[in-house]
């Protein structure tokens, strides 16, 4: 039976993957996707979820959710996704959001669903950590979470942080002390998901669906990452969601996870104790290495499936 799930996400160039890659897969059943600002302002990544989830022809209800974190300010990335989050690339408009607030719809979810549901989290944790602090009870019909945030060593918005983490560690921490299974796709993992041109061109050579080929155009648009040395761009939030279709794909390592809430430059930084060191408990399960030629045929083939 396919895994019930809510994905709440920012897009977003990687998000855009993530989101088809989604739609396109029958293992998942994605009952809402769920909508914070955070790759940039909630106005483009609420419209960017409608116009993607509306280029699949899918019918998964769109939410707005949080437009800022629990604390502090916004800030956006707009360096790697551009202005609009979609590197440019404009979409046809998709309906409008369905009605409700993202933190409501996921308590209402979870209360609803005759199974427990994983919350997959790919931008600021913010609409997953406002649902369940408000309701508390309800982690009882989450069967995990898994989040792409993080990283064990270096950031990427800091020298210390991951943006997701980073643009809201306060939600973040709050989803690691619910006491449900969290599962991490972090920086490290996510620098193996490398889309050099070479491999946009063989993605384009599977089909002509409207769906493959606004996907190629979006990342084609992703400036190279200057941290992973200009050969390509990495895929960060796809890996989150092919870790449900296909964890064959990955090596995994439990480990203690807390998030620096401090005010200084660590700010955001996740503390991954991979070799327990702490004596902490074990709270989190690390994706560690990726077979990437799976995971870029996986994601090729599937989007291929679209229209």
């Amino acid at each position: 039976m396919p895994l019930p799930v809510i994905l709440d996400c920012d897009p977003g160039t990687d998000d855009a993957f993530a989101i088809l890659l989604a739609l396109a897969s029958p293992e998942l059943d994605v009952l809402a996707i769920t909508v914070a600002g955070g790759n940039v302002g909630l106005e483009h990544t609420l419209r960017n979820a409608r116009a993607l989830t509306a280029l699949a022809g899918s019918n998964v209800p769109v939410y707005a959710g949080a437009d800022r974190p629990l604390l502090g300010a916004f800030v956006s990335e707009t360096g790697v996704h551009g202005e609009d989050g979609l590197g440019g690339i404009i979409l046809p408009d998709g309906k409008p959001p369905a009605p409700g607030l993202a933190a409501d719809v996921v308590r209402r979810m979870l209360r609803d669903s005759a199974e427990p549901v994983t919350l997959i989290g790919i931008g600021p944790a913010t609409n997953l950590a406002l649902a369940l602090t408000t309701e508390p009870a309800l982690t009882k019909h989450v069967a995990q979470i898994v989040l792409m945030s993080g990283a064990w060593a270096e950031g990427n918005a800091t020298p210390a942080a991951e943006f997701n983490a980073w643009s809201d560690p306060e939600a973040l921490a709050i989803l690691l002390a619910c006491g449900r299974p969290v599962v991490f796709a972090t920086l490290e993992l996510t620098a193996q998901a490398l889309v050099t041109p070479a491999l946009i061109a063989a993605w384009r050579a599977l089909g002509a669906g409207r769906c493959l080929q606004a996907a190629c155009d979006i990342q084609s648009a992703v400036p190279p990452s200057r941290r992973l040395g200009g050969a390509g761009a990495p895929l960060h939030d796809p890996c989150a969601i092919a870790w449900l279709i296909q964890p064959g794909l990955f090596t995994t390592r439990t480990c203690s996870a807390r998030v620096d809430l401090g005010p200084g430059p660590g700010r955001g930084r996740t503390l991954i104790d991979r070799w327990n060191r702490t004596g902490d408990a074990l709270n989190a399960m690390v994706l560690e290495t990726l077979d990437a030629p799976g995971f870029f045929d996986l994601l090729g083939h599937r989007l291929a499936l679209l229209p």
